[in-house]
């Protein structure tokens, strides 16, 4: 039996806050029945479009009815066809028997027996209030990762807003981190693909709100003993952060397809803690708060933006503010592209896999570093 570590959850408390969400919700849309994402430049826009594109709208009880119905699609264990092999094998393992909380374990279908694999711990994008470990696009990513690093890949299934706000996927994602912990120490045993894995090259890899996640994951992680792993580079694609202020590519982008700026509006009113605005550090990472301090320890970090991508000016503020305190930083900064092309282009998402992977496979940290070597 696995040893289970997970942070404690209260089902009831969750319903309420639920319920305390749609409520603070529908007072804030009857003082605020259009929203400007800036007065003098766009045009209003009502809550009612926010949900519209996201497709999503309010259940009775607090609760979101999720309407976008892109695929969920099932682990692939074992290769059942030899003449139809998938791309890497998979696996879903429940974290907790308390909760719904579960990781999605991904290795390729022949992994070397030579050498051990890095192992990337990956939370999924969605803006906070959709999707899954399992939804089709993020699986095919992790198959992906799995197979052309290759890598062992554990996929985070964390709990959405608006029922449960952040921090509750940063609660989820560290969990995960406690869990690869406990079986790389085999405490409780150790599931056997991880015998696969080499635990002293650990990266957490987000995407969008995932990316997010990642980098306040990694910071609180530096509270932890994580021995015998060891978190060797964070990987942040197109992060999603946001901020009282507009920067200049918010602006310039200010009706964008993909991410437009009131819908960014709305989606920070469901997902931040109650009575918290965009400047909170949960949404902007420069405004300061409680992890500032920590940003010195982080391992190397990889950075992805476009410049079609409205959130690009805040990746680039992110950036600079690591820079200053002289953690390392790759960052890949493109013309043109827009936020989550890498799902709509294959030849975008390859290149992505190109220089995720030679950032995993070019970072070395000797034990006798002492900054910036890992956890």
């Amino acid at each position: 039996m696995l040893k289970q570590h997970c942070l404690n959850q209260n089902p009831n408390s969750s319903h309420a806050l639920a319920a305390y969400s749609l409520l603070v919700f529908l007072l804030f849309s009857q003082s605020w029945p259009s929203i400007m994402a800036d007065e003098q430049v766009a045009k209003p826009h009502t809550w009612q479009e926010a949900f519209k594109i996201l497709g999503i709208s309010w259940n009775s009880d607090g609760t979101l009815k999720r309407e976008i119905q892109i695929p969920m699609v099932n682990a692939t264990p074992s290769v059942t066809d030899p003449k139809n092999q998938p791309v890497a094998l998979s696996t879903d393992i429940q974290l907790s028997p308390k909760s719904k909380a579960y990781v999605r374990l991904y290795i390729p279908v022949n992994p070397p027996t030579d050498t051990k694999l890095p192992l990337i711990i990956y939370l999924h994008g969605g803006d906070f209030v959709l999707f899954s470990a399992s939804t089709v696009i993020f699986h095919e990513f992790c198959n992906n990762i799995a197979l052309q690093f290759p890598a062992v890949v554990v996929s985070v299934e964390y709990r959405l807003a608006p029922e449960n706000r952040l921090p509750a996927a940063f609660d989820d994602a560290l969990n995960a981190i406690f869990w690869v912990k406990n079986q790389a120490s085999y405490s409780g045993g150790r599931d056997p693909w991880l015998d696969y894995a080499d635990f002293s090259r650990v990266f957490l890899l987000g995407s969008s709100a995932g990316a997010n996640i990642v980098y306040h994951t990694a910071l609180r992680a530096l509270d932890f003993d994580l021995r015998p792993i060891r978190i060797q580079g964070i990987l942040l694609n197109q992060p999603f952060f946001g901020g009282v202020f507009r920067t200049p590519s918010e602006l310039r982008l200010i009706e964008d397809p993909y991410v437009p700026l009131y819908m960014c509006d709305v989606l920070w009113s469901l997902v931040l803690p109650p009575y918290a605005n965009r400047d909170h550090e949960f949404c902007n990472p420069i405004a300061g708060g409680s992890y500032l301090g920590r940003v010195p320890r982080l391992p190397r970090v990889f950075v992805k933006a476009d410049e079609g991508d409205p959130l690009v000016d805040r990746t680039t503020q992110l950036v600079q503010l690591l820079q200053g305190y002289r953690v390392p930083v790759v960052y890949e900064h493109n013309r043109g592209g827009f936020h989550g092309i890498e799902l709509q282009n294959k030849t975008v998402a390859q290149s992505l896999y190109n220089a995720m992977k030679n950032f995993v496979y070019s970072t070395r940290v000797t034990d006798d570093e002492d900054s910036h070597a890992s956890y």
